[in-house]
């Protein structure tokens, strides 16, 4: 009778060592379910951004208004007989050599 207690009672530690602490563990469990929530909110920011340059593309495919646009912005091109006016924050303060 003390052999087949024994037996349970170490059947019971190893299953509640495996609950706890092992494989598939209930803290392994919450740690995984916290990086699929992760993953998720990383896979919805870089979806937006995708649909974010899908619509880029199509506009710089379209036409020359989206190319015009982009070299103007990112190049500060202008055209011939147009004046650049840039304002500068009169807060912002700026490097003296």
């Amino acid at each position: 009778m003390k052999w087949l207690l024994a037996i349970l009672i170490a059947i019971l530690l190893v299953t509640q060592y495996r609950l706890w602490v092992g494989e598939g563990s209930l803290a392994e469990v919450a740690r995984l379910k916290r990086q699929l929530v992760e993953q998720r909110d990383k896979n919805t920011a870089l979806e937006r951004e995708n649909r974010q340059l899908l619509r880029e593309v199509r506009s710089l495919k379209e036409g020359t208004d989206g190319v015009e646009a982009k070299a103007r912005y990112d190049l500060g091109l202008i055209e011939e007989g147009e004046t650049l006016f840039i304002f500068l924050d009169p807060e912002e303060k700026t490097e003296s050599p």
